[in-house]
């Protein structure tokens, strides 16, 4: 017989007695005591009980003022209610408030056996059910921030020259599917993208670190070379790898830009993505010039090409996933554009405007759960 912390809780001396000793008979140890609700709900607070046996009927605090206040309580023990056959609107009340069963004041050895062994089981169940639970919250948790730390978030250290940086993520679930990166090329030239996993979760969060290898590998190859690379010859090469042996179709929609520090001058490539935004001291304005190409990873070989843009001194742009635009209130409305382009104004500086946009969705969207991970990027040329 499994061990069991079991508390009878009974103001009648003699159904106490006769309890233990039913309860001795099938081969459970010796259970603690109580003649009241309020000797048993001091009782559960200094112990942790396999299950309670519950009179309903007692002086102080009876069975259902116990059920009351043990109702929603984490790791409250399970209870069996003990009644006579006229209090059988008592127990189900009991039932209501999160009683496991009854048993009958009869104390019939084989209906007490079955019935404690069945919410024994119960409960055994249960916390091997949470144990897994905490074990496989906390590998979560440790993918999540091993995610985090893939991504860059030493602004100040990145912002060199005429150049400020700023970002923010914030997966929907503990591991996401969102990428940004920043990454100089030599003293001159900044190469930054922001990309989105179709799908959330463990297997959007490994194409995510994947695809975050593939343009790492390509900046870090042409920086050795002394070439400073194409953002369509970045995307290309992490498509021709995402693309291979894709049976599930999983794409990510990017754009990434390299941008010269000194000149303002730079190259954009935009696979399937979100439009970049240019913010200026008169408003934020949606950036034109390029041609929206499909999303990494549906087709091989595809030749992806950027496109030149420019910004003027005290000009930032901003690039962010669709998990802006279409976070959802409570009663499923979107954010929208509209509503991005009011909320930065005129706003021009990095991490004020990363910072008033993400006000702005959290406003909206209050106490609805995230619908999607939320990444935002923005680089200004002073």
């Amino acid at each position: 017989m499994t061990p069991a912390e079991i508390l009878i809780v009974d103001d009648s001396s003699f159904n106490r007695l006769l309890l233990k000793r039913r309860l001795a008979e099938l081969g459970y140890g010796e259970p603690a005591m109580a003649v009241n609700g309020v000797e048993a709900l001091a009782a559960i607070a200094q112990k942790p009980f396999d299950v309670v046996l519950l009179d309903l009927e007692m002086p102080e605090l009876d069975g259902i003022g116990v059920l009351e206040r043990l109702h929603g309580m984490p790791k409250a023990p399970p209870v069996i209610v003990i009644s006579a056959q006229t209090e059988m609107s008592g127990v189900i009340r009991c039932i209501e408030l999160g009683a496991e069963d009854y048993l009958p004041k009869s104390f019939d050895p084989p209906l007490l056996k079955a019935r404690l062994q069945a919410v024994l089981e119960k409960k055994r169940l249960r916390d091997l059910a949470a144990e897994r639970l905490h074990a496989l919250e906390a590998e979560l948790e440790s993918a999540r921030q091993a995610q985090l730390s893939l991504v860059p978030r030493d602004f100040a250290g990145l912002s060199r020259g005429r150049l400020t940086v700023a970002a923010h993520m914030e997966p929907a679930r503990e591991v996401g599917g969102d990428l940004y990166d920043m990454r100089w090329i030599g003293s001159r030239h900044l190469m930054f993208v922001v990309a989105d996993v179709a799908g959330k979760g463990a297997s959007a969060g490994l194409t995510m670190a994947r695809s975050m290898g593939l343009i790492r590998a390509g900046v870090r190859l042409a920086d050795a070379r002394g070439e400073v690379p194409d953002p369509g010859a970045l995307l290309a090469l992490a498509n021709d790898d995402l693309a291979l042996d894709n049976p599930d179709m999983t794409f990510v929609t990017a754009a990434l830009a390299v941008l010269d520090a000194e000149t303002g001058e730079g190259r954009i490539c935009v696979a399937g993505h979100e439009p970049p935004l240019r913010l200026t001291g008169s408003g934020v304005q949606v950036m034109g010039g390029y041609s929206i190409q499909p999303a990494l990873g549906v087709t091989e070989e595809f030749p992806y090409s950027s496109a030149p843009f420019a910004l003027a001194p005290g000009e930032a742009m901003l690039l962010l996933t669709d998990g802006v635009t279409e976070a959802q209130d409570l009663a499923g409305e979107l954010f929208g554009k509209e509503a991005v382009l009011a909320a930065l104004g005129s706003l021009v500086e990095p991490a004020p405007a990363i910072g008033a946009l993400l006000k702005g969705v959290a406003d909206f969207v209050k106490t609805a759960p995230p619908a999607d991970d939320v990444t935002v990027l923005a680089v200004r040329f002073a």
